[in-house]
């Protein structure tokens, strides 16, 4: 019997972000038994906190699963993870600053009004080859000209970051899931001036076990590096999960290199889990 803990992530109204099974000491467990349970779950993500490598660099380690495969990097785990650690109680080494040790490196959370974590860099960009591009056309089932812009914006889970015109736009996306193959895409489009939210976001990753993730950490981290400063704000509010009736929010905010990337937690469910049935 393991603690385990349901947090709510990325909405500040309750059951309305982006769940995230976390179990705690999840020392011992096998890769298939961490596997199988995230299958289970049937969540975008399950995480399982372990002891850092080296305790003097990192305050734990996680590592993340979705229903089909393991992700070197993941930001609502990032989150809640780290709010499932802090409330379990436990202390970061420096103030202010929780480190987590995932497989994409150490990543730093800062403590404030909300978690926010620094975006870690992309492990792939640049713009998409016409082919590719193409290609994001079918799976979206888009006209070529819908797409302003189109760029690699992989930090870990394999996104394409698309740029439409509006945020309307964003919301009237009907994928054509027979042309998807392996994309994970990440759809933009800004919201007019003095909207609560600066943008709605849709992430579409199928071939990892999420055909649409409510609420998607990495996504508006890579985003934010993408446009943050330029095309978008410093600082603004994301939207997520609108039409899967969610009430996502990312609080995206750009510091000289660094982009932060924040939101809510809040605990759903607490208590243990049998993980040896």
């Amino acid at each position: 019997m393991r603690p385990f803990r349901q947090v709510d992530v990325f909405s500040a109204e309750g059951y309305l972000g982006n769940p995230l099974a976390v179990v705690h000491d999840a020392e011992g467990l096998s890769v298939e038994e961490m596997r199988r349970f995230a299958n289970w779950t049937n969540l975008s993500e399950t995480a399982f906190l372990l002891p850092p490598s080296d305790p003097a660099v990192a305050d734990y380690r996680v590592r993340i699963f979705t229903p089909a495969e393991e992700l070197s990097f993941a930001g609502h785990p990032t989150i809640g993870t780290a709010h499932a650690w802090l409330e379990a109680g436990g202390v970061p080494r420096h103030d202010g600053e929780v480190v987590q040790e995932c497989p994409a490196g150490l990543v730093r959370v800062r403590r404030g009004e909300r978690l926010a974590f620094a975006a870690p860099p992309v492990v792939r960009e640049g713009p998409v080859t016409g082919g590719e591009r193409a290609e994001l056309v079918r799976a979206l089932a888009l006209a070529d000209d819908d797409i302003v812009d189109a760029r690699w914006i992989d930090n870990g889970p394999g996104w394409v970051g698309v740029l439409l015109r509006d945020a309307a736009a964003v919301l009237a996306v009907r994928p054509d899931w027979g042309h998807f193959g392996d994309l994970e895409v990440g759809v933009v489009g800004a919201y007019p001036e003095g909207s609560e939210c600066a943008v709605e976001v849709r992430a579409f990753c199928p071939s990892i076990g999420v055909v649409e993730d409510p609420v998607t950490g990495s996504l508006n981290a890579s985003i934010g590096q993408w446009l943050a400063g330029d095309r978008l704000p410093t600082s603004y509010v994301a939207s997520q999960g609108t039409l899967l009736g969610r009430r996502g929010r990312v609080y995206v905010e750009r510091d000289g290199d660094t982009v932060w990337v924040g939101g809510d937690a809040t605990t759903a469910i607490k208590g243990t889990v049998d993980l040896g049935v």
